[in-house]
C-alpha cells in the first residue's frame, strides 16, 4: 500500500489556528461504516448516538509545559531546550536549538537561575540528553518557567492555554494534546453519564512524532514512533463489562485506539456467532508501537471519535483502517467542502 494513497489537498485556511467555543459546538460528521452514509451535526448532539452501557475511553494525559528558553552560561546566548521525555528523575531526552552549537558541557540557565539545563550526549534523530539542576518540585518550576508547545501548524498564540488540555487531563506527561477529547465539556459528559454511558481511562504520553508524515513509499517500511501508556485494572474492569455486555467500546480519539488494540487479550469466537470474534484487555502499561493501516483487524474498538488528520499520517492511516481508505478519504473531500476545520483546533468526526 502506497503513501500517496492518504494524500489529500487541503487549503490553507482551512487549518484551524484557535479552539472554537464552547468547546462542544464544534462540527461534527458522523459517519456509517454499515450504510457508506454521512450526516453533519454539532458536536454537541453526540449523546444521541449512544445508549447506557456504552463505554467511552479517554486518554486523561495533560500536555507538559515542555519548552524552555534560556541563556548560555557562558556568552549569554539564547538557547531552547524542548523536553520529549522523561528518562529518570531529572534527566531528559529533548531537543536543543541551535543544535550544533549546543556541545556537550553547555550549560543553560533557564528563569534566573531556577533550573539549570546540561546539554549531554547526541541520541538519533538530532535528539539530546539533558540534565537538570534545582531545588524543589521539577514540575512546579516547569508551570512558572516552561511555555505550552503548540502543534507546528499552529502560528498564533493561545490567549488561554488550558484550551489546549482536555477537561478530564491529569498528569503532565505529553508533548501534544489528545485532541479529540479537546470537544467535551464537563457539562456534556454528565449529560453521557446521565444516560448510563460509562467512562473509562487510559494514558497515552503523545509525542512529537504524532505529527511526522510517513516519508517511506511503501507505508509498511515506515518505523512507527514509540508512546508509554498505562491502563489501570479498574479502566479494564470497565471495558471488559462493556464488551461482555455487549455493549459498544467508543474510543476518544487514535491515542486510546492505540491502547485498546495494544492490550486486546483472549480473543474468541462468539457462541452464536461464527465469524465475529470477541476480545478483553489486560490492565498494565508499557511502550506500545503499534502501526495500523488498511487490513488491521480491530479487536476492541466499535466507534471512534477523531479530528482530521494531516495527509500522509499514521494517524489518517489509523482511521482509515477503522472507516476504509475509500470511505475515509470521500469524508475528508465532503469536510473540505463544507469547509470544515482541520487539526488540532478543528471539528471532530464520529465513526460509527
Amino acid at each position: 500500500m502506497k503513501t500517496s494513497d492518504f494524500d489529500y489537498q487541503l487549503p490553507p485556511e482551512l487549518i484551524a489556528q484557535e479552539p472554537v467555543e464552547p468547546r462542544d459546538s464544534s462540527c461534527l460528521m458522523v459517519i456509517s461504516r454499515d450504510t457508506n452514509e454521512i450526516e453533519h451535526k454539532i458536536f454537541k448532539c453526540l449523546p444521541g448516538f449512544f445508549e447506557a452501557g456504552d463505554c467511552f475511553v479517554i486518554n486523561d494525559t495533560r500536555v507538559l509545559p515542555a519548552r524552555l528558553k534560556g541563556l548560555k552560561d557562558k556568552t549569554g546566548g539564547k538557547a531552547e531546550v524542548f523536553l520529549l521525555s522523561e528518562l529518570e528523575e531529572s534527566c531528559w531526552e529533548a531537543l536543543v536549538k541551535p543544535g550544533r552549537r549546543l556541545q556537550p558541557g553547555t550549560k543553560i540557565i533557564f528563569g534566573d537561575g531556577v533550573l539549570v539545563g546540561n546539554i549531554g550526549e547526541r541520541l538519533s534523530g538530532g535528539k539530546r540528553i539533558v540534565r537538570f539542576e534545582y531545588e524543589g518540585n521539577f514540575r512546579d518550576i516547569l508551570k512558572k518557567i516552561g511555555e505550552l508547545p503548540l502543534p507546528p501548524y499552529v502560528h498564533r498564540s493561545l490567549k488561554e492555554p488550558e484550551r489546549y488540555q482536555t477537561v478530564y487531563s491529569r498528569e503532565e506527561k505529553s508533548v501534544a494534546a489528545p485532541t479529540a477529547g479537546l470537544h467535551f465539556t464537563p457539562s456534556l459528559i454528565k449529560k453521557i453519564e446521565g444516560q448510563g454511558v460509562r467512562f473509562a481511562t487510559i494514558t497515552l504520553e503523545v509525542g512529537l512524532d504524532t505529527f511526522r508524515p510517513v516519508k517511506t513509499e511503501n507505508i509498511e517500511e515506515h518505523e512507527i514512533h514509540n508512546e508509554r501508556f498505562k491502563l489501570t485494572k479498574e479502566s479494564a474492569d470497565i471495558i471488559n463489562k462493556t464488551i461482555l455486555e455487549g455493549k459498544r467500546v467508543v474510543a476518544v480519539g487514535t491515542t486510546s485506539v492505540r491502547v485498546l488494540e495494544t492490550v486486546a487479550v483472549n480473543c474468541r469466537k462468539l457462541e452464536n456467532e461464527n465469524q465475529e470474534r470477541k476480545c478483553l484487555v489486560k490492565p498494565g502499561e508499557g511502550i506500545t508501537d503499534l502501526f495500523v493501516y488498511p487490513g488491521y483487524e480491530f479487536k476492541i474498538a466499535d466507534a471512534l471519535i477523531t479530528n482530521f488528520h494531516l495527509p500522509k499520517s499514521t494517524l489518517l492511516m489509523l482511521v482509515s483502517a477503522f472507516a476504509g481508505r475509500d470511505l475515509t478519504i470521500r469524508a475528508y473531500q465532503e469536510a473540505i467542502d463544507k469547509r470544515y476545520r482541520f487539526f488540532s483546533f478543528g471539528d471532530a468526526m464520529l465513526i460509527i
